[in-house]
């Protein structure tokens, strides 16, 4: 056991080191990284595409990285926002990592990119312990996943330093309770902002590529207070 604990602590610790490398290197080119998680079917890549609309629509140089075990579906979907969007298949590893994300934007990424927006693997798990040079970490949870999802998968909510709720068209016929929900996120994350959204009506969206932007800009985020065994941030050092 002592040596699956060690081996861990090791390969957290190497991507750390490869995180904190990233977050220098894109803040010295003036890119902000937006690393979004949620579980499968949250409406992520929806929201992504929204978000990616609107950019390019104001005129705003964003890019954006998109991770599954397989398939370029998404990155199909995304593309048509037109923003440079690049697919990256895992090979059935359920997470990105630091380096294994710079391997891919080395050489790809346009110099002018603002924002870069990373869709991680859909899991509340394993993408939740490791840094990826990050400037804004967002969870992002349907109405039909559940008010206790914060309670069930605490170091993801509790690292997250903006929380964004999604299909809330139709968060009526799913008799979502919102006020149990931000209870539950006050419990794990205390003074998380959480915003809510619709990729269907557009509604949040616009508030959502605003507080992105505000990161960008070099706006403070909520620094979580929750602490990790498994996941530091914006740190070289070992958990």
């Amino acid at each position: 056991m002592c040596r699956v604990v060690d081996l861990r602590q090791a390969v957290l610790a190497k991507n750390d080191a490869s995180a904190l490398e990233l977050r220098e290197h894109l803040a010295a080119r003036g890119t902000a990284e937006v690393n979004l998680l949620s579980s499968p079917g949250s409406g992520k890549t929806a929201l992504l595409e929204r978000l990616l609309e609107r950019a390019v629509e104001a005129g705003i140089a964003v890019a954006a990285v998109t991770a599954d075990l397989a398939t370029e579906n998404d990155a199909r979907r995304l593309a048509r926002a037109g923003a440079p969007v690049k697919q990256v298949l895992t090979d059935g590893l359920c997470h990105l990592e630091a380096g294994m994300l710079r391997g891919h934007l080395d050489g790809w990424l346009p110099a002018d990119t603002r924002v870069l927006f990373v869709e991680n693997v859909g899991n509340l798990v394993c993408p939740a312990s490791y840094d990826l040079g990050e400037s804004l970490r967002i969870v992002l949870v349907s109405v039909t996943e559940g008010e206790d999802k914060p309670l069930k998968y605490p170091t993801a909510f509790g690292l997250a330093q903006l929380v964004v709720i999604t299909k809330t068209d139709i968060a009526a016929a799913v008799e979502f309770d919102a006020e149990a929900f931000h209870r539950n996120v006050r419990r794990v994350n205390p003074g998380v902002p959480v915003l809510a959204t619709s990729a269907r009506t557009g509604a949040g969206v616009d508030d959502l590529l605003a507080r992105v932007l505000d990161c960008a800009d070099g706006e403070p985020v909520h620094r979580p207070v929750y602490e990790s065994a498994s996941a530091t941030r914006g740190t070289a050092e070992a958990p």
